[in-house]
């Protein structure tokens, strides 16, 4: 039974120029989770990450500088999914206001939201999450580890799909959302692939975490 290992990326630098950047934070984050796995000899056949800064800098942080790239495992692009939000509040948001739009914003993303207003509309983020999520099943296969590093809404489908594979899109899209807005900056997610498919195992893991170094955005 292979193993396919879901990475959030460490803390971006939220309110900069760049958010696609890791914090110091990000950084110390990434080093934690890189010497957890170390210490507990997780040693991966192969890692690929998200074509993203944010996904590069957390894999050299826990020291997978050689990860492939695959670029189906890049986050949405959540800046614009907000900015089409009709109510956007004028003027720089703090966290907890940002991350109040976030979900009003998402949710009307996830509900379809007007034609030809996002440049990603959610099926088809939905449709390239999976199609990345397929390949690197594959590549697990029996007794193999693979780790992917890649971002939160990412994992958040990935874990929707296999919770419930039969839901229907309002479903679906709630469950994603649920998900999406728990997970910790460098929490590792648990997917088994065996005979029967993939199978979610674990969610959110961060032992490796504790005090500031436990994030959420």
């Amino acid at each position: 039974m292979g193993v396919l290992l879901l990475v959030r990326h460490g803390q971006a630098s939220f309110g900069t120029d760049d958010y696609d950047v890791l914090s110091e934070t990000g950084w110390e984050q990434g080093r934690l989770l890189g010497a957890w796995l170390r210490d507990r000899h997780v040693a991966p056949d192969a890692v690929v990450r998200g074509g993203m800064r944010r996904h590069r800098e957390t894999a050299e942080a826990m020291g997978l500088s050689d990860a492939e790239v695959d670029i189906g495992w890049d986050e949405f692009d959540h800046l614009s999914v907000v900015a089409s939000y009709p109510d956007l509040p004028p003027g720089e948001l703090d966290r907890r206001e940002f991350q109040r739009v976030f979900e009003l914003a998402t949710a009307r993303w996830t509900g379809g939201g007007s034609d030809g207003e996002y440049a990603e509309p959610w099926p088809v983020f939905q449709e390239r999450v999976a199609r990345s999520f397929d390949a690197a099943c594959l590549r697990a296969g029996s007794g193999r580890t693979v780790v992917a590093v890649t971002s939160g809404g990412v994992i958040a489908a990935v874990c929707a799909a296999l919770v419930d594979p039969e839901a229907d899109a309002a479903t679906f899209a709630r469950l994603w959302g649920r998900f999406n807005t728990v997970l910790v900056n460098s929490s590792v997610t648990r997917v088994v692939v065996g005979s029967t498919g993939a199978r979610l195992l674990t969610f959110n893991e961060h032992p490796h975490l504790e005090g500031n170094a436990l994030t959420y955005r």
